[in-house]
């Protein structure tokens, strides 16, 4: 699924937004210094700030963005949609030191592709920057889990269910399967919940995950976290 080169010759674009030049270098160094038999990384872009990285970002069109959160000027959660609006393709991950969950969902809401905190190791971060090329969403364990106990509580606070655009084209079942997803159920709960059985709940998943071309279960309950609840579209 390259963007930006082909065949042999195909490399990963990636462009690091950081308020600090040593975290830049850093970063730089060791991205570079991958293993060279599986697809190059190469960092064709640097930006301090925000205002840079959108301007850096409609020049260069990278495939990869790694954003710092917490910037002068126009933090991360600003710079986020801009650098989508101005280079479609390209794909943000958040590289922050804060974990928060007040930080992570607006972050994802703003279209994030991922949220990596900064202790990650280098090698890691190698194989997070190649899978996130590849379309897959990147959370930290610990983000993952917080965003999942977000769901849950924000959907136990109320009954209304998940607002799915009719152009997705989910069953209402599906729908129903999607909303116990975002609260963190198991297939066992979900099937004990709709009082089906456990392969028909398999069933559901399968087809909700290739509707909204997903690949698993947390990309899932991050979908219905971004298209939010009736409540909160109120």
């Amino acid at each position: 699924m390259n963007k930006s080169g082909s065949g042999s010759g195909e490399k990963i674009h990636v462009l690091i937004v950081d308020d600090h030049a040593m975290v830049r270098q850093g970063l730089r160094t060791f991205l570079e210094l991958q293993d060279t038999s599986a697809l190059p990384i190469v960092v064709t872009g640097e930006a301090a700030n925000g205002i840079e990285a959108v301007e850096i970002a409609l020049k260069t069109q990278p495939d990869i963005v790694l954003l710092d959160l917490v910037m002068p000027g126009m933090d991360g959660l600003q710079t986020t949609p801009r650098i989508i609006e101005v280079s479609p393709r390209s794909r943000v991950i958040i590289l922050t030191s804060f974990g928060e969950e007040e930080k992570v969902l607006p972050a994802i809401r703003a279209g994030a592709q991922g949220y990596l905190l900064k202790d990650i190791p280098p090698g890691e971060l190698v194989q997070a920057v190649r899978e996130a090329y590849q379309g897959r969403v990147q959370l930290h364990p610990d983000v993952a889990r917080k965003l999942m106990s977000l769901a849950a509580a924000q959907e136990s606070a109320t009954t209304s269910p998940a607002v799915i655009k009719p152009d997705d084209g989910l069953t209402d079942r599906e729908q129903e399967v999607l909303q116990l997803i975002a609260e963190g159920m198991n297939n066992r709960d979900i099937a004990a919940k709709l009082v089906v059985s456990e392969k028909t709940v398999k069933t559901h998943v399968s087809n909700i995950l290739g509707k909204l071309n997903l690949d698993d279960r947390t990309q899932a309950a991050i979908y219905a976290l971004r298209h939010g609840t009736s409540a909160d579209k109120k």
